[in-house]
Order: structure tokens, then sequence, then C-alpha cells
């Protein structure tokens, strides 16, 4: 498999860049601000700075609201001139606060072709993979104790339930936000908040981050909680770097109702950056084939293009029917005020 950027898609890049005016030659270091969960294979990266003459210098800057806020806070001599995971949380937010190039992140789309995600972000932001949050649970643990698993969100605040969850903190954590904004989305927010109190009734737990309730809560790794806020494609990598040889994975996703988030990350170059030319061919890489099948086993994403097919890993992580994910203007009007709402009826 080649690492090369497909013939088209770096022509086109390439014209765009020489209308912009922009000389491929004079990139020297292309710097790149993406979160702390961005990881890609160093030989594709590598290839990368040969094909593109130039030195990639990717800052982390921890979770994607923290790296937004960064962007933000230094938007009058911008730290990047491109970024990778802005999401359909952060958006909005992205957008109101004008740190992206709008022109050229439409140009970008157009010349990356097919797309499975068209739409679901602002001109600006060039998807890159998608993925859903959901509860996971510990097969062994559900087998031992002979109990059924819950069918709805409203069977956790059930007795037969009480302490088996554990949840992120929204105030700390992208997931444990994406999960609140999930019930929002399925019950509406009167309805949502309402079972967030008799969650917190029925001995819901509350972890600040995805590691800490993922290896310390969840019972699979020790914990006392078998059901855990994570991700759909979680049993999947529990199989792929499982020490002993499985047939399947040991735990599961639960699709509930309200209980999906559909999470969608994008690249986009920065307002104010500078090499601009091969800012544009990092986007284009990230949608290049070699790029959107290494995501899927290197960050746990599904490909947003629609030329990549899933790797065979991921084959143990299907996607669910339905997910109930509030719009990007919504979450941008309204999500501060939930996160403060959930604060109080769960923690205080």
């Amino acid at each position: 498999m080649s690492h090369r950027i497909p013939h088209r898609l770096a022509h086109l890049f390439t014209a765009l860049a020489l209308a912009c005016g922009v000389s491929l030659a004079s990139a020297a270091e292309l710097r790149v601000l993406t979160h702390a969960s961005f990881a890609l294979p160093q030989a594709l990266l590598t290839q990368f700075e040969k094909d593109a003459g130039v030195t990639l210098r990717i800052s982390k800057a921890g979770d994607a609201g923290e790296m937004l806020n960064k962007l933000i806070l230094t938007r009058a001599n911008p730290v990047a001139d491109v970024v990778f995971g802005i999401d359909n949380v952060l958006a909005a937010k992205a957008q109101a606060a004008q740190v992206l190039d709008a022109d050229a992140g439409a140009s970008a789309r157009l010349a990356s072709g097919g797309d499975a995600l068209a739409g679901t972000l602002p001109a600006a932001l060039l998807p890159v993979d998608y993925g859903y949050v959901t509860l996971n649970y510990d097969k062994a643990w559900f087998a031992r104790k002979g109990l059924a698993l819950p069918t709805s969100l409203e069977d956790l605040a059930q007795p037969a339930y009480a302490g088996l969850l554990v949840v992120q903190n929204p105030a700390t954590s992208s997931p444990g936000n994406a999960f609140l904004l999930a019930t929002i989305g399925a019950m509406g927010e009167e309805n949502a908040f309402a079972w967030w109190g008799r969650m917190r009734a029925n001995g819901l737990k509350v972890a600040n981050g995805w590691s800490e309730a993922y290896y310390t809560d969840f019972s699979h790794n020790g914990g006392s909680r078998p059901l855990v806020v994570s991700y759909a494609t979680s049993p999947a990598a529990e199989l792929f770097y499982s020490k002993t040889q499985l047939s399947e994975p040991p735990t599961g996703s639960l699709f509930l109702r309200g209980g999906v988030f559909r999470q969608i990350e994008g690249v986009a170059l920065v307002k104010g950056g500078k090499e601009r030319a091969a800012a544009l061919r990092f986007m284009a890489f990230l949608r290049s084939g070699p790029v959107q099948q290494a995501l899927q086993t290197s960050m746990w994403m599904y490909p947003a293009s629609t030329s990549s097919p899933k790797v065979d890993a991921l084959r143990h992580a299907p996607e669910p029917l339905a997910f109930d994910s509030p719009s990007s203007p919504s979450i941008a009007e309204h999500g501060v005020a939930w996160v403060r709402r959930w604060t109080r009826v769960v923690l205080k």
C-alpha cells in the first residue's frame, strides 16, 4: 500500500495553494495543533514530510476543548497552521470565535472526494473520522450475576441496576459531556435532568475522566462497576490488544435510546496561520487512503471517506442504528448551562 497522497488529491490541493499565491517550496515547518488522542503511525507522518517538503511540528493540547481554547486565546498570533480534532460539539464555538479559515475549508471539502459525513460540520471543517460514545458492559460480570442487560436508560434507574454505572464528569471529560448531550437529545432537557436525578439516587458514580472510569472503576479492569460510558469501538480495541487469544471481545456496547452520541472530528486551516499550501496538503493527507485505514486502529474511530473500507478489527465494533445528538448550534447555545445544571443535579 502506498503511503503517498493520491495523485488527484495532491494535484487539487497544490492547484488551490498556487491559486492562493502560496509556494509549496516556502514551507519549512508545518505547525499542527491536535488533541491528546491524535495518533498515526510514524511512517505515515514521515512520508508526508518527505512528499510535502516540510517538517511537522505536532502540538498536543490536552482535551479537544482545551485545544480550541488555546486557539481562541492565541488568535491574534496563531500558534498553529492547521488544527485537527474540533468536533461537532465544539464546531459552533470555533465558528463563532472566527479562528478557522472558512474559505479554504470549503475548497478542501470539494477536493477531498466522497464524504460519508457531508453537511455534518461547518464548511471550515473537513470531516476526518467519526465515532460513538455509548455504554460498554462487562460480559463476564453480567453472566456471573445472571442479571439481564438493561434495555433502556430508564432500566438503569431501577433498583436492580443500583450502583452499576460509572460516568465521566461532563465538565472535565469529552465522553462525559457527549453522554449528557445524548440524554438531552433523546429525552429533552427537563426529562433528561429528572432521569439524572433518579440516577444519582440509584448510586451513580462520577469519575473525572475516561481513563479513571474505564481503567479504575470498570469491573472488567478490576473495579466494581460493570457499566461504563465509553466508545462503540472499545470492545474491538479490547480484543485487538488482548494478551490472550480471544474469539470475542470481553466487553460489549449497549446502544440504548438516549445513550448514544455520534462524534465527528474534522481538520481545518487556522485563520491567520502560516504555511497555507502545506496545511492544505495535510488536510488531503488526513483524508488519504493510508491514513483513513490507519486511524481505525490508532485512534479507534471510523473513517469519514466513503472510499475507505473498515479494517477487519472493526468487525467487532458495529455501528448503532440510531443516535441522539443535539445540533451543533443548540450545543453552542445551551451546552455550558446544561453542564452547570448537571453539576447541580448530580454532584451538589
